[in-house]
């Protein structure tokens, strides 16, 4: 009779990350338990788990979770970074008493028993490129805080500024004549704001440049409305179309479905969840704007759908849909290897 061979023994081990100090929860496959508190950093994981035999490693992901685990990974551990938001990896865990250390420990339990739901973790090109957008995102929402706050302090002197883009508002506030304590008052935030749209110029530039190179993204701003920025975005938040089975799955990601609270007989739905990423779900809207108000040929046939939508719905509505509908289109691109053809909208179901 053939004699099944054991599994090498794996030591399980739990880490509840925080910012300056992480406590680690070592269970032993023989049963015996080892803990320790340590500063969040990759000197300390290195001195107190880089000696170890490989062992199976389960964290939340945070902020942290990413440099940890690539950090870990390198001393031959294997590491699961799980979603924090999966009931069942804290099942064991008494909710009236809540410490560092009962987490931890129901971390390295959840580990031993595989109760977790790990999520995707993004590759490093794809972190670079999101890093980069959320430097350029500041950048701009700095640059609109200044303007709106220049446009109200005009509007106190009876000052009344043109409408127009963010990037020509000083030249619109140039052709007015502004009182001279007031100009006085606006040098400071003036000088900023001309920083601010150079480098927005260089930022701009580099996401240019990351479309450039990407064939993906090439790709995606085919369609209409879709440029460098949202293409990036798209998928720098993916990642990957593997993920996703259907393009459906990718709008739920995005947070652009309906809530739904639905028993029996009775169907409610009501506002788009607003889960995933905020920013990519923003830019998508706007895409959709774009479109809405726009009389080019190639977004004829979005346009029509989204005012047969609006007919019915109301616009903002509209809108809204045909940003969930283009979150499909650019998954379907992206997974096919395809480019937009508006003649396919009318028979593709995406």
């Amino acid at each position: 009779m053939r004699r099944e061979q054991r599994r090498p023994a794996v030591d399980h081990i739990g880490i509840d990350l925080h910012k300056r100090e992480s406590q680690i929860y070592v269970l032993c496959d023989t049963g015996e338990v080892t803990e320790h508190r340590v500063q969040t950093s990759r000197e300390r994981f290195a001195a107190v788990l880089g000696g170890r035999p490989p062992a199976k490693i389960l964290l939340e992901a945070s902020s942290e979770s990413e440099w940890v685990a690539t950090c870990l990974e390198a001393l031959g551990h294997d590491v699961i970074v799980a979603d924090p938001n999966y009931a069942p990896m804290y099942g064991m865990r008494i909710r009236a008493i809540k410490t560092d250390r009962r987490d931890a420990a129901a971390l390295a339990e959840a580990c031993r028993i595989g109760a977790y739901r790990a999520v995707h973790r993004v590759s490093a090109a794809q972190r670079q490129v999101r890093q980069q957008l959320r430097v350029r995102e500041a950048l701009v929402a700095t640059r609109s805080r200044l303007i709106s706050m220049v446009r109200a302090l005009c509007r106190g002197e009876g000052v009344r500024l043109r409408c127009g883009a963010a990037e020509h508002f000083l030249n619109r506030l140039a052709e007015v004549m502004l009182p001279p304590s007031l100009a006085d008052t606006f040098a400071p935030v003036l000088a900023l704001l001309r920083h601010l749209d150079d480098q927005l110029t260089i930022a701009d530039r580099t996401i240019a440049e990351v479309a450039a190179r990407d064939v993906v993204v090439q790709r995606l701003m085919t369609v209409p409305g879709v440029g460098p920025i949202i293409g990036t975005a798209f998928v720098a938040a993916l990642d990957t179309p593997t993920r996703f089975s259907r393009g459906r799955q990718v709008a739920s990601y995005l947070g652009l479905v309906p809530r739904e609270d639905s028993s029996a007989e009775r169907r409610h739905r009501g506002h788009i969840t607003k889960a995933g990423n905020p920013r990519m779900r923003w830019l998508l809207v706007q895409a959709a704007w774009t479109i809405r108000l726009s009389r080019h040929k190639r977004a004829a046939a979005l346009r029509d759908w989204a005012n047969h939508v609006a007919a019915r719905r109301g616009t903002r509505i509209a809108v809204v849909a045909l940003a969930r509908r283009l979150a499909g289109i650019l998954y379907a691109l992206w997974r096919d290897g395809t480019l937009f053809d508006a003649r396919r909208l009318q028979s593709a179901a995406v």
